[in-house]
This record gives structure tokens, C-alpha cells and sequence, in this order.
């Protein structure tokens, strides 16, 4: 029977006995459930063993109020469980040593979405680095990869660090959350007491759930926009055009799954991806749609793009190359309408002095590939595969399932 890292923890009493007399904190967010959808929080106020003394949430916050993207939260006192709730995203990102002294152990509990950019990831990096520097324990709990084992993209190339990327690993990892954790200790080489525990029956490549145990765990929302896991199957490639004067979606009901923005011929799009770039357009299905944001970029305007779906049979996550599909639309984009601006200048992540879209992609390398119009998708395969073939190499030592 599967079983998360929270419900491990919850239902092992030995597993807990060095944590008696310390104090814990807790990095959670709204899908901290556990498997039965009762909040990691609550959970561990219900034990009588261990000791609650303070919380940190992320970006959008530890209840996810904060719907649009780059939305600050501020800290508060839990009025329920009595306790500080501290935000990694508001005045600060990394914690202070008034935060870090509230606590002697560390229990993270955050669902990642397996894409390097997705800024959950960068959080519990800086909390491993904290808990290094003032010699804290920190016990990652660990949960599902919804974009399954396959990894797309480059590595973060030097000097393009940021809060969406915390070194270089590519944009689809292929690791879980506990699997991450453990590749930054050694690659900061961290002396830090890390303790994780696994999920149990967790068969990241199997058939029809592929990385995701539908079965056994509905979905709940990470963040406001992550709102279906056709959205985490989709965002590795989705989260570049938050880089472009595209629509995402955002304000939409099916945001990160559907692109597009007004006066775009839609059916010659998807028929120009298919045709340039068959490969890279496998194991899903792109339907031609129109949608009316009703806030974020062309709020209130008709938007034509299309859906990428991933939620039927015609959906293999090892064929299924979300990043580099993408790439190719924005490709085509510009060969049929090359007067679409596409990349969009404006601060992004805390980033001020270099072009979003290339904060996103780790370099310049994509955007470079887009603009020149003698590239080919072989070029770019080239430099990926590369990549895609150190990283799975380098991380082997660190997965934990097979």
C-alpha cells in the first residue's frame, strides 16, 4: 500500500523518538495533506510526542492565499495552533537567525512539481543551507514527482543562479523533493544532519499513474495556478511563456496547460509544431482553443492558442518532451507572425537587470536557439541530450525508487 512521507512519519512512533525533547518548526503549504486530505499540520499537533513551536510557508503562502504570481505574504501568529508562521517569501527568502532559533529540528512537507523553476525547490535548498550554518536538523518528508523520472533541458549554466534556480540542474529533474535534498548537500557540501523519510510503494515509472498515484492520492493544489496534474505534466514547458507576451493561462480555469494571445492563427500554429518538429510533439495532444483571461496579461481579451492535454491514453511521460515542445511553438511562433514581440522585459523572481525569459531557461541558450533562423531542432537536441545525460548520471546515487 502506498504511503507518503507524512503518513510514515505520523503512524512510526520509533521513527519520531529523538524528536521528543527538541522543538520542531514545519514548512508546509495547502497540499501537505496527508493521503487521508488532513492537513501535515494538524496531523502533527494531534501527536502528543513532539513539540510544535513554529511554521514557515512559501511562495503563496503556507494556506496558498495569494492567487497571482509574485505575490508576497507577510508572517502572522496562528491563531488555532498558537504558534508564529513565518514567510519565505515576503521580506525575506532565506530565514533570519530569529526565525532559525524558534526551532532545534526542521519537518518539511512540500509537494514539488519536478521543474527546477518551480520556486519550492529553491526554498527548501536555503532552508538545508540555514539548518547547515546554525546547526539544525532538517527531515524532508517526501512525496510524489507528477512529471514522473523523464529529465529535459540544459543545466543552469554559470552565473545565471537565481530564486528559480538554485544550481545546475535541468528544467525537468526527474527527482523527487527528499532526492533533490539530498543532491544539493553533497553538491554544496553541506555538513548538515538530513533525515529523510520515504514515501512507501512509490513506483515512480509505472503505467497508467506515471509518477503520480491516482489511485491512492488525489490533487491538491501546491500553488493557486497548479490546479490539475495535467498542469504538472505540462509546466516544465508552460513556465517559459510566464518569459513571453503569451497568455499562460493565467486567469483562466486551465492555467500553464493553455497558451496562446489575441489574433493568432491558432490551427496554423499547432499544424507548423507538428510538421517542424514531430518528434518533440509526441505523447500528447494539442487542441486548437480560445480563451478570455480575466486577470494577468490580456485580461479581458480573446486570446487563440491552444491546450496541451495529457490526461488520456495518448499520454506517455516518456515520450512526452513538455520542454521542448514549447521551445518549438515559440519557434514557430515567430516565423508566422514575426512581428509578435515575444519575450517580455520586466522583473521577474527578484531578478531587476536580466531578461526574464532567460532567468527561466538558465541562459540564453534557448532564447538563442529561437532567434536564429538556421537553427535546427537537431541543434538543440544536441546540446539537451548532452546535458540530460550528465544529470541523469549524476543523480543516480540520490533516487531512492526504481
Amino acid at each position: 500500500m502506498f504511503h507518503l512521507g507524512i503518513d510514515q512519519f505520523i503512524s512510526n512512533k520509533k521513527l519520531r523518538q529523538s524528536l521528543q525533547s527538541k522543538r520542531i518548526s514545519f514548512l508546509g503549504h495547502p497540499a501537505s495533506q496527508t493521503k487521508n486530505c488532513n492537513h501535515s499540520l494538524e496531523e502533527l499537533f494531534q501527536l502528543k510526542d513532539i513539540k510544535i513551536t513554529s511554521a514557515f510557508g512559501p511562495q503563496h503562502g503556507m494556506r496558498g492565499e495569494k492567487q497571482d504570481n509574485m505575490i508576497e505574504s507577510q508572517d502572522y501568529f496562528d491563531p488555532e495552533f498558537k504558534i508564529p508562521v513565518f514567510s519565505l517569501y515576503g521580506q525575506v527568502r532565506k530565514p533570519t537567525p530569529e526565525m532559525m532559533d524558534t526551532f532545534d529540528v526542521l519537518l518539511v512537507d512540500l509537494q514539488d512539481l519536478g521543474t527546477r523553476i518551480y520556486t519550492f525547490l529553491t526554498t527548501v535548498c536555503y532552508m538545508i543551507e540555514a539548518c547547515a550554518h546554525y546547526k539544525k536538523e532538517i527531515w524532508i518528508l517526501d512525496r510524489p514527482n507528477p512529471a514522473g523520472r523523464p529529465i529535459e533541458g540544459i543545466l543552469l549554466q554559470p552565473q545565471w543562479e537565481s530564486f528559480v534556480g538554485i544550481g545546475p540542474i535541468p528544467m525537468r529533474h526527474g527527482l523527487t523533493i527528499a532526492e533533490c535534498a539530498k543532491w544539493f548537500v553533497d553538491f554544496k557540501k553541506l555538513d548538515v544532519h538530513l533525515v529523510v523519510v520515504p514515501m512507501q510503494n512509490y513506483n515512480i515509472n509505472e503505467l497508467p499513474d506515471f509518477g503520480w498515484p491516482q489511485q491512492d492520492l488525489t490533487w491538491i493544489n501546491p500553488s493557486p495556478n497548479a490546479t490539475t496534474l495535467s498542469m504538472a505534466r505540462c509546466y516544465p514547458g508552460t513556465v517559459i511563456i510566464e518569459g513571453t507576451n503569451l497568455s499562460e493561462g493565467r486567469g483562466t480555469t486551465r492555467p500553464l496547460e493553455c497558451l496562446g494571445a489575441p489574433q493568432i492563427n491558432n490551427k496554423k500554429w499547432i499544424e507548423k509544431i507538428i510538421n517542424k518538429t514531430p518528434e518533440w510533439s509526441k505523447g500528447c495532444a494539442l487542441r486548437p482553443c480560445f480563451f478570455q483571461p480575466t486577470f494577468h496579461k490580456f485580461n479581458s481579451q480573446i486570446c487563440a492558442g491552444f491546450q496541451i492535454h495529457v490526461d488520456f491514453k495518448k499520454y506517455n511521460h516518456f515520450e512526452f518532451k513538455p520542454y521542448r515542445l514549447v521551445i518549438s511553438a515559440l519557434r514557430q511562433l515567430k516565423e508566422l507572425h514575426p512581428d509578435f514581440e515575444i519575450y517580455r522585459d520586466f522583473p521577474y523572481e527578484y531578478e531587476t537587470t536580466r531578461l526574464a525569459f532567460d532567468v527561466i531557461n538558465g541562459g540564453p541558450f534557448v532564447k538563442q536557439w529561437i532567434n536564429d533562423s538556421h537553427s535546427t531542432p537537431q541543434d538543440l537536441d544536441l546540446v539537451f541530450n548532452q546535458d540530460e545525460k550528465i544529470w541523469e548520471e549524476l543523480t543516480q546515487k540520490y533516487k531512492l525508487y526504481s
